[in-house]
């Protein structure tokens, strides 16, 4: 028998073939457009498109929020804190966002397991949860908030499910030339068998924190269909995140000239994990000039000196924003990215050239054989996201 979540991402999925959810190619090219273009779906329909209202919802676990105030809730973050502790996946809850902006940040606590987050219209760039808090932003009480206080969105829980949404931060270097703390979180996830299906993750520095609840958790992340865009580090942590069928995209910077101008990864994995970040079948397009990027650097951060950040790209198509000739470069002299786990396999186009082979560690088939979605996400439980 289906379970209650099938059936209600299986409408989302539906919605791909009417229309609503049209291609990566209408995408804003920033945070700041992408917040400005929420509002109405363009098909006429009820507030909550397929999936019911507060007065026909399908069962007492399913809350309506609309920040015009014809659902159960006007913020996001209220309807989290509606939802009871819940740790059986058969009882999780289902916010359905209507078609809006939310311009707050959201937290979900690690006791809310299992919840799911559904935009609507089946079209995440008309579901926006956005803010604009930088790494560098005062705290009202002394100090700063620092790169995890920095996310719009901060989800701890295990068997959080997001799809056709998207969380964006729209903090602009440019507006704090001065200031050094330029990250700026759009999602932080930390919970096991996570999933963003359909979602735009829009940002600069440090758009995307896939990471762990700690170093002895190694959570499972999927990412399907979903376009990330950034400049600096911009898919970063410690998680064992799956990006599959995804539009990573450089953003050109206009506050420097230095090359590179970024960077699209900054794994941290854990030394014990076996497995960390993997891009497959993904796009990597851009704005920036040709070789402005590179693909990755190591990162290993002052609270687990031991890191040992892992990367496969696999089966994606490199644009000429990422430089072919050096993909990869140090973030600390200490930590040499050679000396990290990093490879590809059968890539292509311009960014994906390997002139110089020392440089572009690749894969054999045999090898490449054990870095798939299956083999890093399935485990004992048999998780298989793209299924839902």
């Amino acid at each position: 028998m289906p379970t209650r979540r099938t059936v209600l991402l299986g409408a989302a999925t539906a919605l791909l073939g009417t229309g609503l959810c049209p291609g990566l190619a209408t995408t804003p090219a920033t945070a700041t457009e992408a917040a400005e273009a929420a509002g109405a779906p363009e098909a006429a329909g009820p507030r909550f498109g397929r999936y019911g209202s507060p007065a026909a919802r399908p069962d007492s676990r399913t809350l309506y929020v609309d920040p015009a105030g014809t659902g159960d809730h006007p913020t996001v973050q209220a309807a989290v804190d509606a939802t009871p502790p819940n740790g059986d996946p058969a009882t999780g809850w289902t916010l359905v966002l209507a078609a809006g902006t939310y311009r707050a940040p959201v937290r979900v606590p690690a006791d809310r397991r299992h919840l799911t987050v559904l935009g609507a219209t089946g079209r995440a760039r008309d579901v926006v949860v956005v803010h604009d808090t930088a790494a560098g932003t005062p705290k009202p009480g002394g100090g700063t908030t620092g790169t995890t206080g920095s996310a719009t969105l901060t989800a701890l829980a295990d068997g959080f499910t997001a799809a056709d949404v998207t969380f964006a931060n729209d903090w602009l270097r440019a507006d704090h030339p001065d200031w050094t703390g330029t990250q700026a979180v759009a999602v932080k996830a930390t919970g096991d068998r996570t999933a963003f299906l359909r979602c735009r993750l829009l940002g600069h520095q440090d758009t995307l924190y896939a990471d762990s609840a700690d170093l002895a958790s190694f959570a499972r992340q999927y990412y399907g269909r979903c376009y990330v865009e950034g400049d600096v580090d911009f898919v970063f942590g410690r998680a064992t995140a799956v990006l599959d069928r995804c539009e990573l995209r450089t953003l050109a910077r206009t506050d420097t000239t230095a090359l590179p101008q970024g960077f699209v990864f900054a794994p941290s994995t854990a030394r014990a994990n076996p497995r960390g970040f993997l891009a497959t079948r993904c796009a990597f397009t851009g704005t920036a000039p040709a070789g402005a990027f590179r693909l990755a650097r190591p990162w290993v951060p002052s609270s687990d000196p031991t890191a040992w950040p892992m990367l496969t790209v696999r089966r994606s198509h490199l644009g000429p924003g990422i430089d072919a000739v050096e993909p990869y470069a140090n973030m600390a002299a200490a930590h040499p990215w050679q000396q990290q786990r990093f490879a590809e396999y059968a890539d292509t186009g311009p960014g994906a050239a390997v002139p110089v082979p020392a440089n572009r560690p690749q894969l054999t088939a045999g090898e490449a054989a054990a870095h798939t979605r299956e083999v890093y996400l399935a485990g004992a439980d048999g998780w298989r996201p793209w299924e839902g």
